[in-house]
């Protein structure tokens, strides 16, 4: 892959025709299921990024990788992706053929799912912390009217 790429559009120029024809049709199944995901070109793939990383996907020499990014969420599609080669949150496919649409999007919104719910747990969390900070300050100033 070129150095210097700035969007998937120019990731996917830079690679051999047949490849393009299979990350273009992972590239719309993943917008089927999140159109409102930005595309980024990090670590030398296309990551879509929807608040937080959603998936990612890289051509290379004799694969393409479909990153999950999330070993939960691949673990919850093992029997559909059991066909595939795997690695750490990466579903690998031959380089001429696609994964199934449909897997495709399952996934994406399983990953936003689990995203969103991150998030939820995370800004509870600030607020039990802003709650209890609150609480420790009212109580500091009560004992220092005493």
């Amino acid at each position: 892959m070129k150095t210097g790429i700035k969007t998937a559009d120019e990731y996917l120029d830079g690679l051999p025709e047949d490849v393009q024809v299979t990350l273009e049709k992972l590239r719309r199944s993943i917008r089927a299921a999140a159109p409102k995901a930005e595309e980024i070109i990090r670590y030398g793939i296309v990551v879509f990024r929807q608040g937080d990383w959603l998936v990612g996907f890289g051509a290379f020499k004799n694969h393409c990788g479909f990153y999950v990014m999330s070993n939960s969420v691949l673990k919850r599609f093992e029997k559909e992706v059991a066909g595939y080669e795997k690695a750490t949150g990466t579903i690998r496919f031959p380089l001429d053929k696609a994964l199934p649409a449909a897997l495709v999007k399952s996934i994406v919104k399983a990953r936003m799912e689990e995203n969103e719910a991150a998030r939820v747990l995370k800004e509870a969390k600030a607020s039990a912390k802003k709650r209890t900070a609150k609480t420790s300050a009212r109580k500091k100033g009560a004992k220092a009217q005493k």
